[in-house]
């Protein structure tokens, strides 16, 4: 204990711990770079829950022994990830191994029943996701993408270069 108070004492043990965790992860994020916490693919988000979790155990630790293992777990998960991140632009076989495949749900208008099945995505949740996307009418719609992330893209309009499909499972 620092204060003979605990209220006092957990006060200060929670405000310095907090910001000297905090300070740590933007530290580690200016060397790694801003990609660090992107969520480009289920990897990405993993490590960015599991990097929060173990900020609040570091800002909520009762030992100091407790809060370097939660900023060194911190350090390592950020640098597990900027070697995976090289190693997916290195290689197509890491590539493959960490990233799905994006999934088509639906094409020119037509729900593709099939791709919902298989992704376990509700045609409530696909109608909910068209609506946040200002979709006024579903022959708009020229493709609805399940990304690697769990977002859904919703491309719409008159004209849908095929590029934006690539490496997308057709369903």
């Amino acid at each position: 204990m620092i204060f003979e108070n605990l209220l006092l004492d957990v006060l200060f043990r929670a405000v310095l711990l907090s910001a000297l965790a905090v300070s740590w992860i933007i530290f580690l994020v200016r060397i790694i770079g801003l990609r660090t916490f992107s969520k480009m693919n289920s990897f990405d988000f993993v490590v960015t829950v599991a990097t929060g979790s173990l900020l609040a155990g570091a800002s909520q630790a009762t030992d100091w022994p407790g809060f370097f293992q939660s900023a060194t777990a911190i350090a390592t998960l950020l640098g597990v990830q900027f070697v995976v991140a090289l190693l997916r632009i290195r290689s197509g076989t890491v590539e493959s191994i960490i990233q799905n495949d994006p999934v088509l749900l639906m094409r020119d208008g037509v729900i593709l029943e099939a791709a919902l099945t298989a992704t376990r995505v509700a045609e409530s949740d696909l109608i909910a996701k068209l609506r946040e996307a200002n979709v006024k009418d579903l022959s708009q719609v020229r493709a609805v993408v399940l990304e690697t992330t769990g977002d859904i893209s919703v491309l719409h309009g008159d004209h849908l270069q095929d590029r934006l499909l690539s490496g997308v499972e057709k369903g």
